[in-house]
């Protein structure tokens, strides 16, 4: 009796649980396919905090939701001016960069989380991970490094890259939604789409959902033939082009 009275007594003493919050997301398509009039599109991100504190958190909620496009590898070059000519004259190969990039947030980064956070959960373009070859070795490389800010604006100028403030709103105190842009150079292929939920700069819940973007008709077939019967593929567009070339010179011959 008394060990069974000692453990009621510790059970009515021992602090009670805290809220664990939990993050529902849901996209507005989780497939997108381009044909030959596809001029771009956006997808909807569609969220909700549930178990949240009863009254509400002394911090209201911050998100960001970052999109990351398929791994490819890129190489930047460095050109300069020699003897009146540009050239070459270095270059890093970035490998396995995502090919996309968006990261939005209801709020600037800065005021959602400190550098230690930020730089710890990849947090905004300057924290993500760019790896370089450098000779025989890979690094990720500081956000001020020459090769990587010339990355960024590159892809950026294309539309591939952005960081965007205050472009997640929230419909209520706990439900919210983002748009994410894709132009129409999008990269096919497997996105992923990670949702962070923020409170009082420090990581509460997080959610990770799949977007596929694929080809479809005529332009899926002619890239299939490309990528799986490489040389039939090339020995046709080579038999196009001189047949192009002999019914140009037939049209427009003069007598």
């Amino acid at each position: 009796m008394i060990a069974a009275a000692a453990i009621v007594v510790a059970l009515l003493l021992a602090p009670a649980p805290a809220f664990a919050e939990r993050l529902v997301t849901s996209l507005s398509s989780h497939h997108v396919q381009i044909a030959s009039n596809f001029t771009g599109t956006e997808i909807a991100v569609f969220g909700t905090v549930d178990n949240a504190p009863p009254g509400g958190r002394d911090a209201s909620y911050d998100v960001v939701v970052t999109a990351l496009g398929p791994r490819q590898s890129f190489v930047t070059r460095r050109k300069e001016r020699v003897l009146g000519l540009w050239v070459n004259v270095d270059s890093r190969q970035f490998v396995e960069a995502p090919a996309y990039l968006a990261v939005l947030s209801n709020r600037p980064l800065a005021e959602i989380a400190d550098d230690d956070v930020r730089r710890r959960e990849r947090l905004g373009i300057a924290y993500v991970r760019l790896l370089q070859r450098i000779g025989p070795d890979f690094a990720d490389t500081v956000a001020d490094d020459a090769f990587r800010q010339a990355f960024v604006r590159i892809r950026g100028d294309r539309g591939l890259y952005r960081e965007s403030e205050r472009t997640v709103t929230f419909l209520t105190d706990t439900v919210f939604r983002a748009t994410i842009p894709l132009p129409s150079n999008v990269p096919t292929g497997n996105y992923d789409v990670e949702v962070k939920v923020f409170a009082g700069g420090r990581l509460i819940a997080q959610d990770l959902a799949t977007l596929i973007i694929s080809k479809v008709g005529f332009e899926q077939y002619v890239a299939n033939q490309a990528r799986d019967n490489a040389l039939l593929y090339g020995v046709t567009v080579a038999l196009m082009a001189l047949a192009t070339g002999w019914l140009a010179s037939v049209i427009f011959r003069r007598d």
